[in-house]
């Protein structure tokens, strides 16, 4: 089983922590989030994309363990993964401003609209993976 998960983080380690490492870049060094409101998202987009990515893969990976998967279940698996991991960031954050006092977020409307592109770009990776290896 660890073969499985040691394979899938090389295989996508690049795609969280180059979202992290952009957004860590761009908010704290550069303020660009406060300068550029809009740019939370796209951040969210591609985040949503990433975990999506890394969770099929995933999928994928265990396959000599569980079994050959069908590629919506695939889908479906990465799109939940993403949507879980959106619910907590924005939880986490929710945390950060109540006991750090830190002013991540910026209201309801700021964590609907996270939510709403995390969500986004999971599924557009879904629909891609899912209409690129599709059986004819």
């Amino acid at each position: 089983m660890i073969a499985w998960v040691n394979r899938t983080v090389r295989e996508t380690w690049w795609a969280i922590a180059g979202v992290l490492i952009f957004w860590a870049v761009a908010a704290k060094v550069f303020h660009a989030y406060l300068m550029h409101p809009w740019l939370d998202m796209p951040t969210h987009f591609v985040g949503g994309w990433a975990i999506a990515f890394a969770s099929r893969r995933a999928v994928v990976n265990a396959a000599p363990a569980i079994g050959s998967t069908p590629l919506l279940v695939q889908s479906l698996v990465a799109i939940g993964v993403a949507a879980l991991a959106a619910i907590n960031w924005e939880f986490l954050e929710y945390l950060s401003d109540l006991y750090l006092k830190s002013h991540i977020v910026l209201g309801e409307t700021d964590t609907l609209s996270d939510l709403f592109f995390g969500l986004l770009g999971a599924t557009v990776y879904a629909m891609y993976i899912y209409v690129r290896e599709r059986p004819r």
